[in-house]
């Protein structure tokens, strides 16, 4: 299992470079995949990736409607941080599988996000 101050790290750093991160979008409802926290009860997760690639490895079985959607960093800290807060949204990050569920607040991590921006 990777250290989730690394994990937050590396998805940072990809972030930074492209200025994008990933979301997965169903493509009838427009919809967005979120779901409940693994870490957290009465909580909702909206899983983020930091490449297209990996975004795009979790779009089978139940989420096989779903298509990778690119989200800006400007976007996202203009637009979705706000609706997000209103419904205490948390983040998961850079999910993989079996021992990758990082989940962190919404504030916590889109502060860091605004550090990345390229202005």
């Amino acid at each position: 299992m990777t250290d989730n101050n690394t994990h937050f790290s590396a998805f940072l750093a990809e972030v930074k470079t492209s200025q994008v991160m990933w979301a997965l979008q169903d493509g009838a409802s427009e919809g967005w995949v979120i779901l409940d926290s693994i870490n957290f009860e009465n909580t909702d997760v909206m899983p983020l990736w930091s490449n297209k690639t990996l975004a795009s490895s979790h779009c089978v079985d139940e989420w096989q409607d779903y298509t990778p959607v690119e989200i800006t960093v400007a976007d996202w800290l203009e637009f979705w941080v706000e609706d997000l807060a209103q419904d205490n949204i948390m983040i998961g990050v850079n999910w993989q599988g079996e021992d990758e569920y990082l989940e962190l607040e919404l504030a916590d991590f889109s502060q860091k996000v605004a550090e990345v921006e390229k202005l």
